[in-house]
């Protein structure tokens, strides 16, 4: 497997992580989503009516960031996910043209997107130093549009990964996926597909990023049929866990709320339960669902 060679290579860059070394997560903000207080969190199985904000009163709608996570590791430079593209705010400002046509009409009426100056992925990585092409490995964790439309921001990353799972459920024909997924959002880009090569997690499928078990994808469908949560850990066992839309706040695992969008409700139930698992344990310094409000732009060390 291509892995395989390339984690050589990174370890004769790097050198050998140990449990001395430090990890940096940053926890960055890549825009806001607006949406059906039902989306994030389907109280009363309300239906896929009220999940589209379908008969829901405009002032009860809630704004969420997109949230994005550049991992500082001492074996590499990783970005998870790439939130909002420009091409949403081209002037930084609420577009509703810029939107529809990068979303699509049918989507946006139940999915609007801003991203502010300042606020794009890209734009972020730089204030913090970082170009884009020093990116040894950005990690989409599925392939809805607050995602992965950042994507192109930083097609000049070494590998640009998605699970083969991912991309299997995202080609097949369906008029939930028509609506929900456009392959214009990652046209060009040189996506890499990895397959699981591990057995954690609530399915027993993940992925050894850099075969040292200090970052794994982790198989949490559901949601999506690929979905990946990302758990971070360090020489010492403490560790992050990366819930993506496999949670959308901490009270989604603390009370047991399943998001409104699923593929499979089975897994995706099980899938939550083992984030609740997980981020109760002792062990878990943080537990980051993608647009929980109560999460802040911030830095963990590991």
């Amino acid at each position: 497997m291509w892995l395989t060679a390339y984690s050589g290579q990174h370890k004769a860059r790097y050198g050998c992580y140990t449990d001395m070394d430090t990890i940096k997560i940053h926890v960055l903000h890549c825009g806001l989503v607006h949406t059906s207080p039902y989306l994030p969190f389907d109280t009363g199985r309300a239906g896929m009516l009220k999940v589209a904000g379908i008969g829901v009163p405009a002032k009860d709608w809630v704004w969420m960031p997109v949230s994005a996570y550049y991992i500082e590791h001492p074996e590499a430079k990783i970005l998870v996910d790439t939130g909002w593209s420009r091409r949403m705010s081209p002037e930084g400002l609420p577009d509703k043209k810029a939107q529809i046509a990068e979303l699509g009409r049918l989507l946006y009426t139940m999915n609007q997107g801003y991203l502010p100056a300042g606020e794009a992925v890209d734009e972020q990585l730089k204030n913090l130093g970082v170009n884009t092409s020093d990116l040894d490995y950005v990690i989409l964790t599925h392939l809805d549009c607050d995602h992965v439309c950042g994507v192109r921001q930083v097609a000049d990353a070494r590998h640009i990964l998605v699970s083969e799972a991912e991309m299997k459920f995202v080609r097949q024909f369906s008029l939930t996926n028509k609506v929900r997924f456009r392959s214009q959002w990652w046209k060009g880009v040189p996506l890499e597909l990895f397959p699981w090569n591990g057995n954690e997690g609530p399915f027993g499928r993940s992925f050894d990023l850099l075969g040292d078990k200090s970052v794994q994808l982790i198989n949490i469908p559901g949601h999506t049929e690929g979905l990946v949560a990302v758990k971070i850990t360090n020489g010492k066992g403490k560790y992050v866990l990366i819930d993506s839309d496999g949670a959308y706040g901490s009270k989604s695992w603390q009370d047991m709320i399943l998001p409104g969008i699923a593929d499979n409700r089975r897994e995706q139930l099980l899938s939550l339960q083992w984030i609740r698992e997980m981020s109760m344990n002792g062990d878990c310094v943080e537990s980051l669902a993608n647009h929980d409000v109560e999460v802040k732009p911030h830095v963990i060390e590991l």
